[in-house]
Order: structure tokens, then sequence, then C-alpha cells
């Protein structure tokens, strides 16, 4: 067990997945500057309840299931503030809240999947990846952007991790993405994720299609 200072968002950090932030309000500037001292990390937690910027609402009330952030980059302000860029290492749950500094502090654990097949885990990374870069393929197609299909990870969990950061569902569904107990639990509903949506874009493009061309035809 350790103590990790904990930085709540309406966001969902993954492992290997880069993160920037806007550091103004007094606590976190406290916090990431101790942070960056002493060049140690800090826990991205999802919100559950409260705000994460004071003067919004209640203090924030996290989930319970966190991923470290390992600052790459800083760029000073004016007037203490920061532009930070850091990026997600490994999964921690929360054993215990601590609520005597400005920010909240967890006592938490790490958790790391229990060892598990690669043969099994390469598999199903394989029948995943077709599905994400058909999902960017029509996304790209939708938004007017072109994804670069080859920079997706050869690594099966990196694979999974940025497939899940990319698929655009509620932030709760994240967070339950993040908490899934295995690598093959995780690859698993994310191919399922990734079945559903391209199945739902590609209805909403061709009907988008079907509107733009009208009911006449040239023929």
């Amino acid at each position: 067990m350790q103590r990790l200072p904990l930085f709540p968002l309406n966001s969902v950090l993954f492992p290997g997945m880069p993160i920037n932030l806007r550091i103004f309000e007094e606590r976190y500037k406290l916090m990431i500057g101790e942070c960056i001292e002493q060049r140690e990390p800090f826990g991205v937690v999802l919100i559950r309840s409260g705000a994460e910027v004071d003067g919004l609402g209640a203090d924030a009330v996290p989930y319970a299931v966190g991923c470290t952030a390992h600052i790459t980059q800083v760029q000073p302000l004016i007037a203490g503030q920061m532009n930070i860029v850091a990026v997600g290492r490994d999964r921690f749950q929360i054993l215990k809240l601590e609520t005597d500094l400005p920010y909240l502090v967890g006592q938490v654990e790490m958790l790391p999947f229990a060892n598990e097949t690669p043969t099994e885990t390469h598999r199903a990374a394989r029948r995943l990846r077709p599905w994400v870069e058909k999902y960017l393929t029509l996304l790209g197609s939708a938004e007017n952007v072109e994804f670069d299909l080859n920079q997706l990870p050869q690594d099966s969990l990196l694979l999974a991790y940025l497939s899940a950061s990319l698929i655009k569902v509620a932030m709760t569904e994240k967070q339950d993405l993040l908490a899934t107990d295995s690598a093959m639990g995780l690859i698993q509903r994310v191919y399922s994720y990734y079945r559903k949506e391209v199945t739902l874009l590609t209805a909403l493009m061709a009907e988008t299609t079907q509107i733009d061309q009208g009911p006449f035809s040239l023929n």
C-alpha cells in the first residue's frame, strides 16, 4: 500500500495514454509542484460526485479505481499556473481517502493483471484490431479527420487501452473498462463496444448519404 495524491477529473485515464492538464487552482498547483519536485506520480480518478474545481460545488468524490499519471512535460505560466502533459502507467484501487491536506490523498494498492496466456490475449487483440480500424475510418469520414492506422500499437494490452480511450461512450462506461479485472475481459468488452459502434456509425452514414442524394435519381 502507498500514499498517492489524487486529481479528480471528469475523464478516465488509461495506462499508456497521455493527458493534457491546465493547472490553475491553488491546491493543484501545490500538489503538482510537489510531484514535479519529488519526481513522483499522481493519480487520476473519475469523479463520482461533486466538482473537480473549487467553487463549483461540493468537493469531488472519486471512483475507487484510477490510473497513475507520470508528468513528462511542464509549461510554466503566469501566477504559478502551468500546462502539463502526463502519461498513464498503472491502475490502482483506493483503499482509504485522506482529507487533511488541501488536495485528496489516497492510500492505494496497484492493480496489475494476473498472468494470462499471451497467445489468447494476442488472438483476442487480433480480432479487435480490424474493428478499431473500421471505427476510426468511419469516424474520420464523418468528422473529416484522417487517422494514421499504422500508428495503432502492436502490443495487445496497449491496443486495448488505446481503443478504450478512443471509443465515444459515457465516462462511466470507460470507468467500467478501466476497472475490468483481466486483460482478456478488457479486450472482449472493448471488442463488443466497437462492434456496436461500427454498426451504428455504418447505419448512420448510410442514412445520411441517402438523405443527401434525395428521392430522385438521374437514371
